[in-house]
């Protein structure tokens, strides 16, 4: 039977108790799953990531990671907090948020160093993470000096470093160019086949069909609309435009206008096999 690594009922949480960010959410995580959340912006997205990496305790309903329930008094055990903290990691979608020390190969050392992980280990991890990411030159530099797609492999290899279970990554591939992507996308499904559980919030739909086994789609009531195999989610195009998805183009022939939607998928599609 596969093993649920994340339980949520009936999750709801609001900013600063008036501006409603998730509102009944049910949500089952199997171990080694790859999961997608997708949804328009505003939808709660980010809000159930950070609810998943404890960063935040929602105000009403139940939340299990591991078999534990997670609330702020089960923090207040160093065991587990350590426990879990070396199980869970979350890539913010703002790499500043994530880099803070004054060079790339201090940032990507710090998560191991602060969970007392052995130094030959860590020179391990972080000489096979320079390897896979292609990001030797960066090792001196200062993140603040770096592009945005050298900011964002920057934040995936520090969270990669302390070797979570499970990683979390919010919006990974947003504003990066296509070689960027791709390399994200290679890295998080070879995180994947070493037996790691990767939860993507997205609305990137180019990429889903690679980084998901299963989609949950938010919609503006924050909550789900549907979950299902990624190809049954991507194939559902009127469900995709009704949570704004899909774009509407919209065409004018001579002194006719006509809108059609633009299919993500299918675009993909033609460009592997163009």
């Amino acid at each position: 039977m596969d093993e649920i690594i994340f339980e949520l009922k009936d999750i709801h949480y609001s900013y600063l108790g008036k501006f409603p960010a998730l509102r009944g959410v049910d949500l089952d995580i199997v171990k080694g799953s790859m999961v997608s959340v997708i949804g328009a912006n505003g939808t709660g997205k980010s809000t159930l990531l950070q609810i998943l990496d404890a960063l935040i305790q929602p105000q009403k309903g139940q939340v299990k990671a591991f078999g534990k329930e997670i609330n702020e008094e089960a923090f207040k055990d160093e065991e587990f907090s350590r426990f879990f903290r070396s199980k869970v990691g979350l890539v913010f979608q703002n790499s500043d948020v994530q880099l803070f020390c004054p060079t790339v190969k201090e940032d990507i050392v710090f998560g191991p160093l602060q969970l007392g992980v052995e130094h030959g280990e860590i020179r391990k991890r972080l000489d096979g993470l320079v390897e896979s990411l292609g990001i030797k030159d960066l090792l001196e530099r200062s993140p603040h000096q770096l592009s945005v797609g050298e900011k964002r492999k920057v934040a995936i290899a520090s969270t990669l470093a302390m070797d979570p279970d499970v990683l979390l990554l919010d919006e990974p591939t947003a504003g990066l160019d296509p070689a960027t992507v791709r390399h994200i996308i290679d890295i998080l499904i070879d995180a994947h086949e070493k037996g790691k559980t990767i939860i993507t919030a997205t609305h990137d739909l180019h990429i889903l069909e690679e980084i998901s086994d299963v989609i949950h789609v938010f919609n503006r009531e924050k909550c789900i609309a549907r979950s299902g195999f990624a190809w049954d989610i991507l194939a559902d195009s009127e469900l995709l435009e009704a949570n704004n998805l899909v774009h509407i183009h919209k065409h004018r022939h001579k002194d006719k206008v006509h809108a059609h939607r633009h299919d993500h998928r299918l675009d993909h599609h033609h460009e592997e096999h163009s």
